[in-house]
């Protein structure tokens, strides 16, 4: 009776070591905001395009389950969505990815209403996502901040 419990607990162990090893050479993906533009409409609320470049510095392929993500500006959150089905990211390169977004309108409402009334010069934005890789690998949380200025228009 003890021999198959011996070679499960010798399994289990052999199993958790190999996932450790696995483990151990992984760097975290780099993740990088480079566009965001806003669509046109299909109805009431606004739709923007968001680009992301995902850097794989790992020997094996990066392949995301799914992304979940927020957009705050002067810390309300107006935007949150999700997206999946995005290629696998190759060992040792980069793939830019894009992400379809819409205003949450009620929230996007009351801010646009805020920002009326205060007529600021910059707008503070927050952009936060969760990457979900498959696999043995963690999630990969990314956050980026900044300011948009109102007074130097666009070129």
């Amino acid at each position: 009776m003890k021999t198959p419990a011996v070679l499960l607990f010798s399994f289990v162990l052999l199993a958790l070591s190999g996932c450790a090893s696995l483990l151990q050479d992984y760097e975290e993906p780099t993740v990088v905001v480079t566009s965001f533009r806003s669509l046109p409409s299909e109805g009431m609320a606004p739709s923007f395009e968001v680009g992301l470049r995902i850097i794989n510095p790992n020997p094996t392929d990066l392949v995301l389950d799914g992304i979940v993500y927020t957009i705050s500006l002067e810390d309300t959150e107006v935007i949150k969505g999700v997206g999946r089905d995005f290629p696998a990211i190759k060992a040792y390169s980069q793939e830019d990815v894009t992400l379809m977004a819409s205003v949450q309108l009620f929230a996007g409402l009351r801010l646009f209403a805020r920002l009326i009334d205060s007529k600021p010069e910059a707008i503070r934005y927050a952009f936060e996502a969760k990457l979900d890789l498959a696999g043995l690998y963690p999630s990969i949380y990314v956050s980026e901040e900044g300011r948009i200025d109102l007074t130097d228009p666009p070129r």
